[in-house]
């Protein structure tokens, strides 16, 4: 490094965010995700003894992902490497492998690469790591605030270790703001400042578990707060407020926390829950969610859960669906309130689901010769030949359109696919066939 650089350096060092000057250095100043790093923990002896093996960290943003990178960093002797795959590409890796290569050869000093938002780097850049993370030339270690489960080559995953880092609580928050303010070399402590109970509760609360965004609003609040006649500057509610506008709801269209809450709303009405359902579908508007996706949710929840219990389950349901895409937002919410409070209102059953997925295993597992004779197509020339239709009994012709004859092959014969619940209309059509099946006897 050259006089340049240590001046470089040096000037980020002091410029820095808050939230970057107040990251942790080594393993025992980090703050919540106890865990995986209590001092019972795996990762934390692994950290301890530098015997780490690749690993992915994945969580929301401001958990801690890139804090527990750096403490590795400044931990082990390993040679340590980063990459942000928003910027860095297939060459970089290569350049990387390259020098691990060589330093493995002629030091035996290992490598560890650390890849911010490994979720950004495509399929070919992801397996370009493959072969060197299976040989050992490189340990690799990824940060991702995506499932790696959807958003990481399986190859990758298979063959490093998951660690869910979790938001922080409030309480955890509270600790790391008052620190800010007391440390005299990273923090805020040499700039004379209080802060009042309820600013500090309503930024660690509305942080949302979020270190980085609390600390950025009180070092916002204490740069631009004019000091008192004796130097001092106030942090109060009103100036914590001013700080932080709205309430970042954690939700990312493309990550995690959509199928989390598209979970919840799913399984919210078939649940039978319209106040919980209606809920998780304000959130997804108010995050800004596709309004076809949902509706898209509403017509799947309608067949899979409700069924036949109440078969305009699904009518309304295709009806609000294509009433969105006429009308469009805002205005679409209502149709889509209307649609999820009617499924989760309705009457539930899965026996369609069930029914469908139990056939589709006996048509993977047993194999089954032919179809029944006489169910086979008989509507050409010389089909009775080949014995097609023959003793074929029509429907119609028998009291109540009904008569018992074979329909499922001789490999399937007594076979129940379709289950009949008592629920709602589905008791109707049990009774029915039942009715039917007792006037043929």
């Amino acid at each position: 490094m050259d006089l340049f650089d240590l001046m470089r350096k040096n000037t980020l060092e002091k410029e820095s965010p808050l939230a970057a000057r107040m990251r942790p250095t080594t393993i025992d100043e980090v703050v919540g995700q106890e865990h995986i790093i209590g001092e019972d923990k795996l990762l934390y002896r692994a950290i301890k003894a530098d015997k780490l093996s690749s690993i992915i960290f994945y969580g929301p943003p401001g958990t801690g992902k890139t804090t527990l990178a750096k403490v590795i960093a400044n931990t082990t002797k390993s040679n340590f490497v980063q990459l942000n795959a928003t910027v860095a590409g297939k060459k970089d890796i290569q350049e990387v492998v390259k020098v691990a290569k060589d330093n493995i050869g002629m030091y035996g000093q290992k490598t560890i690469l650390f890849v911010d938002e490994i979720h950004r780097f495509n399929k070919a850049q992801q397996d370009s790591l493959l072969p060197y993370v299976e040989e050992g030339t490189i340990i690799f270690i990824g940060a991702t605030t995506e499932n790696p489960y959807f958003e990481v080559n399986n190859a990758l995953v298979s063959r490093s270790r998951i660690f869910q880092l979790k938001l922080l609580t409030k309480e955890n928050i509270k600790n790391l703001l008052i620190r800010a303010l007391e440390d005299k070399e990273k923090g805020l402590g040499s700039i004379k400042t209080t802060i009042t109970e309820d600013a500090l509760n309503f930024l660690s609360d509305i942080a949302n578990g979020d270190a980085r965004a609390a600390l950025n609003a009180i070092e916002l609040g204490t740069l631009t707060t004019n000091p008192d006649e004796e130097g001092t500057i106030h942090i109060t509610l009103e100036v914590a407020e001013e700080c932080i506008q709205k309430r970042a709801i954690q939700y990312d269209k493309d990550g995690d926390s959509h199928y989390d809450t598209i979970s919840a709303f799913i399984k919210s009405m078939r649940g039978s829950d319209p106040d919980a359902t209606v809920y998780y579908l304000a959130r997804m508007i108010y995050a800004g969610e596709d309004p076809k996706f949902i509706a898209r949710r509403i017509v799947i929840c309608a067949a899979e859960d409700v069924g036949n219990a109440d078969p305009r389950a699904l009518q309304v349901a295709v009806s609000a669906a294509q009433a969105v895409d006429f009308i469009g937002m805002p205005e679409g919410r209502i149709i889509l309130s209307q649609a999820a409070s009617y499924v989760a209102s309705a009457p539930k059953s899965n026996a369609a689901y069930v029914a469908i997925d139990s056939a589709l295993e006996d048509v993977k597992n047993i194999q089954v010769r032919t179809i029944p004779p006489h169910l086979k197509d008989a509507h050409y020339k010389n089909a009775k030949e080949l014995g097609h239709g023959i003793s074929y009994q029509y429907a119609h012709s028998f009291p109540n359109h009904y008569v018992k004859q074979q329909y499922l092959p001789d490999e399937l014969i007594g076979n129940t696919y379709y289950n009949f619940t008592n629920q709602g209309y589905e008791k109707n059509m049990k009774d029915y066939l039942d009715f039917l099946k007792g006037s043929d006897s």
